[in-house]
């Protein structure tokens, strides 16, 4: 079955900053073809390495963040390689790029000089201030931009005695990857209307800035500077604590405390069923929470009655949290429609029950290691075009005959891979004319 994004053709210039943009293309059906120095991209060379074994095909982030697509190598600065690159893009749909401003045009490679001959181009481009802003040609880390953005501010613990904490798993370069598709898929519907590609300047420090929630535009609006919180949303008045130990020793984020009557009805009879209404005096105030529509946030700094109501609801969380193991909180919570979360770690993600029903975890085969190794899925299902993993990340150079009608980098003179040669596989579909 073809997924979502089938005879789509994107060209990526291989960079750590784009990388979560081109994987989602391409599991999601588009042919993406990954353009390489010669020398291979620098993720190459991230840890960790499979059995912890350093080498280029043996990087699991490479791994990860190239799964589906077709691996070239082009030196951009070579008259000849970049002729190839100006006939590979001529027949495709988006070119994906996070070269430092000033580079592609200095080439004559930029959108304006490839989009003369072919109106139809989408040009994504991924810098960490927008293409316009000097800053952009400055050094960016993923630390950079969640700084500058603003969420790390936003991220710690109760205890302001603490430095801020970084989110991780590449959150600033996954914000910006995902402004970055979503903004392609505007600009496809568009030119199906018009017929006429665009450029597309995506601003990786503005991304992560309006993921802030409330962050910035309390500072915009009042001047108000929310605080950290653990596990909680940053607020400029502290929160009710929402991490608890549960019996079993794990711990659970008890997530959004009941804000509708249905809800507080739904939690007084947990807490009645689990003998604890005595052990909670307080269980009156959610007897009135059932009788209101919904907490009113606009009333609640001055009205005690609803603070009473809406305090109960996570006091009342947060003691059965503190009885049950975590998984029977969580189980047990999702029946009462209350969002709340085990704290898992990676390994215990994959092997939970509802991922395992869900297919989260996905085989992919490495003939080359000549075994399959076990993937993250999609947070999404779709029953009409499947997301699915199609291939391995590419060896370096592994493509350049099938795309290119080259040898592979081997043998073609220029600078020597590391590892072992790549292999080359099968020529890859040519995508239908629109």
């Amino acid at each position: 079955m073809a997924g979502a994004l089938q005879g789509l053709r994107v060209v990526e210039l291989s960079s750590v900053h784009g990388a979560l943009a081109g994987k989602l293309f391409a599991d999601m059906g588009a042919e993406l073809i990954l353009v390489e120095p010669p020398g291979g991209d620098p993720m190459r060379g991230f840890e960790p390495f499979l059995d912890d074994e350093p080498g280029p095909e043996r990087s699991l982030y490479w791994w990860h963040y190239n799964t589906s697509k077709l691996g070239v190598t082009l030196d951009l600065d070579d008259s000849g390689d970049a002729e190839r690159f100006r006939k590979l893009v001529a027949d495709a749909d988006v070119v994906l790029e996070c070269e430092t401003p000033g580079r592609l045009a200095a080439l004559g490679l930029d959108h304006p000089d490839l989009s003369a001959s072919h109106p139809e181009l989408i040009t994504v481009s991924i810098t960490p201030y927008g293409r316009g802003d000097p800053r952009s040609a400055e050094a960016t880390t993923d630390l950079t931009i969640l700084a500058a953005g603003g969420p790390v501010w936003n991220c710690g613990y109760d205890d302001h005695s603490l430095p801020p904490v970084r989110g991780g798993g590449n959150q600033g370069y996954h914000t910006g990857c995902h402004f970055a598709v979503m903004s392609t898929l505007v600009a496809l519907l568009a030119r199906d209307q018009s017929g006429r590609g665009q450029h597309i300047d995506v601003n990786m420090h503005a991304a992560a800035n309006v993921t802030t929630e409330a962050g910035s535009y309390d500072w915009l609006v009042a001047q108000g500077t929310v605080q950290r919180q653990t596990g909680r949303h940053a607020a400029q008045v502290p929160t009710m604590v929402s991490q608890v130990e549960c019996a079993d020793g794990r711990y659970v984020n008890t997530g959004v405390p009941p804000m509708r009557g249905a809800e507080f009805g739904a939690l007084l009879r947990w807490v009645e069923d689990l003998g604890l209404r005595e052990e909670f005096p307080e269980a009156i105030f959610l007897e009135m929470g059932q009788k209101i529509e919904r907490v009113d946030f606009s009333k609640l700094a001055e009205d005690e009655e609803l603070q009473a109501i809406f305090g109960a609801g996570r006091e009342a969380v947060n003691l059965i949290a503190s009885k049950l193991s975590a998984r029977e909180f969580f189980l047990g919570a999702q029946r009462c429609g209350m969002a709340v979360g085990v704290v898992y770690s990676p390994e215990e993600v994959m092997d939970d029950p509802h991922f395992a029903e869900r297919g989260f975890g996905v085989e992919v085969e490495h003939e080359d290691h000549g075994q399959s190794f076990r993937y993250p899925g999609a947070p999404w299902i779709f029953h009409g075009t499947p997301w699915q993993i199609s291939r391995r990340a590419p060896h370096l150079g592994e493509h350049n005959e099938s795309v290119f009608g080259l040898p592979d980098l081997g043998d073609r003179g220029e600078r020597e891979a590391p590892g072992d040669p790549p292999d080359s596989r099968g020529s890859p579909a040519r995508k239908p004319k629109r």
